[in-house]
């Protein structure tokens, strides 16, 4: 099939374009959020740009929407409406925002657009009214196990750290690092010591970098800390539980799911993640050990080939609905 997807989140779509279908992402000139096209990312070739302009002669057959604005942009790039005029599903990211357990989804008013979550606790939280619901898991495109832990030090992958704060737990930073210093990779991260009020033997921004730069730098640090308070399970934390990194991970929304605590420390208590962190820093073998169960535990629940098997299944439904006018019962991974 032909899916159109506009490049939301770039880690999520290294492992969904790795399918077997022509994936459809739009590029403008001026770039940004609704024409980044592949974004200089190493993609399949079957992951093409297609200029916004020539949509409506891409004979598109099925769109995955992200954002509740994109179905006035197709309506008006492809002159047809997602799930009236043309098959539709619509992938969640996120947590709720705002009064959570009343949290009521963009889509909860209709019935013809499936929405695909991306984690059980995110299904559970929001209110979809009417509309089918489905979980896929992440599927994660597999670096390898990379991990080393010489340096011993946090390693820790917040985007934005400043400006989403306690959301990212970046407010927790400071605990840590009076156990090890932090190495934090993502982007927006420059003024983050300031914000902290941490000097330099205690905090050192990475920065935003390629994917295969950040794995190797991240896998040389000792343990994966995992502060976020209340955002989607991260791709991140999955990456460096795949590098072979053992975990400390705060147990809010999905994590408790995907960190066993074989595979290091998940607590509510910071006084106990913290005092994990300090064993895991002096105790390289055991870092390692932990590590190895992180890897083990990861590959048996986020591999790419089921999430790409759960995806055909939906875009397939989607695809034949239009045809039969109604939708086969969905069972990729989970449904309500």
């Amino acid at each position: 099939m032909k899916v159109l997807l506009w490049h939301v989140h770039g880690g999520w779509t290294d492992a969904f374009v790795q399918g077997g279908h022509e994936y459809l992402l739009p590029v403008t000139a001026e770039g940004g959020s609704w024409g980044l096209g592949r974004g200089g990312r190493d993609w399949p070739a079957n992951a093409r740009e297609v200029d916004a302009a020539d949509l409506r002669e891409a004979e598109v057959d099925v769109v995955v929407l992200q954002r509740p604005e994109e179905f006035d942009a197709c309506e008006q790039l492809l002159g047809r409406r997602p799930g009236r005029d043309i098959p539709a599903v619509y992938l969640e990211h996120n947590t709720p925002k705002g009064d959570v357990p009343t949290s009521l989804h963009p889509l909860a008013g209709q019935s013809d657009i499936p929405v695909v979550h991306v984690t059980h606790f995110n299904q559970l939280f929001w209110d979809t009214g009417a509309a089918r619901t489905v979980v896929i898991e992440h599927g994660i495109v597999d670096p390898g196990y990379l991990y080393t832990g010489e340096i011993p030090h946090l390693g820790v992958v917040i985007n934005e750290p400043v400006r989403r704060w306690r959301v990212t737990g970046t407010d927790l930073l400071p605990r840590f690092s009076q156990r090890a210093p932090l190495e934090v990779f993502g982007m927006g991260g420059q003024n983050l010591p300031q914000a902290l009020g941490l000097a330099p033997d205690s905090l050192t921004v990475r920065g935003d970098l390629p994917s295969a730069v950040l794995h190797q730098q991240l896998s040389r640090c000792r343990v994966y800390l995992h502060p976020m308070r209340w955002t989607s399970l991260g791709l991140a934390l999955l990456e460096a539980m795949h590098l072979g990194m053992p975990v400390i991970a705060l147990a809010s929304t999905e994590a408790s799911r995907a960190v066993p605590p074989e595979a290091g420390a998940i607590s509510t208590s910071i006084e106990d993640l913290c005092a994990a962190a300090s064993e895991l820093i002096n105790d390289p073998e055991e870092a390692r050990r932990r590590g190895r169960a992180a890897r083990e535990a990861v590959l048996a629940r986020f591999g790419l080939a089921a999430f790409l098997r759960a995806w055909d299944e939906v875009l397939g439904n989607a695809h034949r609905r239009r045809d039969t006018g109604r939708s086969t019962p969905m069972t990729a991974r989970s449904q309500l």
